[in-house]
């Protein structure tokens, strides 16, 4: 008999629950009851929540602790092209062998009991760090904070929250309050909360929780600053300035990302090393990533292929703003959207960077926006729209009319995943 594989059991884990997001944390204890609460064998857990900007920060995070020397331990979700990318041990990706056993493991201890794909996997991802030797644990919240299967860590080390936005109406709420409710909801008592740029009324909410669980805070504004100034990045607080490189990872949003990883590794006392490492060293795909090789490159040798999995208002704008200092160059969008996401707000504020932009709907995504309804909705926003079938047929449309097109792959990141795959 075949010996299952990670893909086998995974695909056998999405039929434990009729829902995919189902908030709520009894079922995790349970599991994580009957796997001995690997939760509480953890190396010391920096645990992120937030809008924009979580795999960012959290990465520099991690290049600058590595660049200190410490073995570091990561979580992050959703994958892109694999589910390994999910779970990094001690600095590298899960193996194939590794994550089977541990899937399996997880699969036979929940046996028939109702649980979520995430809520399982992450059981599975906790466990697999508990059992591996590490300085530190990242942890990234997949959805909110309050209710999500990563906030089971008692007392972690720091807590992050990163800019907070409208997104995920449905399961967060429909205001700004409402949804910083849910994210300072990983806020502990007295554990140090760094916090990144928010809207006064995130703020006003995320200073509440804190002041109830009198967890200090060392938010962005008050307690620290990180500007972009003559070519460098100038970080300050409380302790002195930094005079840094700019971060490697492309975007004026980094800016703020970069400071509120400084602010964690300041804290935790890293070292110059760790700082200039954060912002130099750090790499994360699908975050305004240019592409070299590939399939899609082939057919566009002239041409700049970007890649972006930003996919709600406050990214539009970011990416808006980032397009706004590239040189001057054609800029065409290649769009594919889930059907949950606000269109309109993400695409009006590119609009005006944007030459044109062809619409796909998201190959294999049950919840894709049909191409038609997002041209439709490009067209609204003043950019003029078609659809194609793929993305290669859509850069191979876009480089008959103009060779030395900017184009960039846009808005989902599921559509971003698909893309590494086939261009991988």
């Amino acid at each position: 008999m075949t010996a299952p594989t990670s893909d086998a059991i995974l695909a056998r884990m999405m039929a434990l629950h009729p829902k995919i997001i189902d908030l709520t944390l009894d079922r995790v204890w349970r599991l994580l009851d009957a796997l001995g609460n690997p939760q509480n064998d953890l190396p010391p857990v920096i645990h992120i929540a937030g809008t924009n900007g979580k795999g960012s920060t959290q990465a520099m995070i991690r290049a600058g602790l590595e660049a200190a020397g410490k073995s570091v331990h990561a979580y992050t979700s959703p994958h892109l092209a694999r589910f390994h990318e999910r779970i990094r041990l001690a600095g590298e990706l899960i193996t194939e062998e590794h994550l089977t056993a541990i899937l399996d493991e997880c699969y036979a201890a929940n046996g028939s009991d109702p649980i979520t794909y995430f809520e399982i996997t992450t059981c599975a991802a906790l466990l697999a760090m508990a059992r591996t030797p590490a300085d530190y644990t990242l942890l990234e919240v997949g959805l909110g904070g309050r209710l999500d299967a990563t906030n089971v860590i008692d007392q972690p080390a720091l807590t992050v929250i990163t800019p907070i936005s409208i997104d995920h109406e449905q399961y967060l709420g429909d205001t700004l309050a409402k949804i910083a409710g849910e994210k300072a909801g990983i806020i502990k008592r007295r554990v140090p909360c760094v916090v990144g740029p928010q809207p006064d009324e995130a703020l006003a909410v995320i200073e509440s929780v804190a002041a109830r669980h009198g967890a200090p805070l060392l938010a962005h504004g008050q307690h620290w600053h990180a500007t972009r100034e003559r070519g460098r990045l100038i970080y300050q607080d409380e302790t002195g300035l930094l005079d840094l490189p700019l971060p490697n990872l492309p975007g004026a949003h980094q800016i703020e990302n970069a400071g509120a990883a400084l602010t964690a590794l300041r804290h935790l006392q890293m070292g110059e090393a760790a700082y200039e490492a954060a912002v130099t060293h750090a790499f994360w795909p699908a975050r305004m990533q240019r592409l070299q090789t590939g399939p899609l490159l082939d057919a566009a040798p002239g041409a700049e292929v970007w890649l972006d999995g930003g996919h709600n208002p406050a990214a539009g704008e970011a990416l808006a703003r980032h397009l706004a200092t590239l040189p001057a160059r054609p800029t065409y969008l290649v769009c594919g959207m889930l059907n949950t996401k606000d269109i309109a707000g993400y695409l009006t504020p590119l609009a005006a960077h944007a030459t044109a932009l062809t619409a796909l709907s998201i190959p294999g995504e049950a919840n894709t926006l049909p191409a038609d309804v997002t041209a439709e909705a490009a067209r609204a926003a003043g950019l003029p729209a078609t659809t194609a079938e793929s993305a290669l047929a859509a850069i191979t449309d876009i480089v008959a009319t103009c060779p030395e097109a900017r184009i960039l792959i846009c808005g989902s990141l599921y559509l971003a995943g698909g893309i590494l795959r086939e261009n991988g």
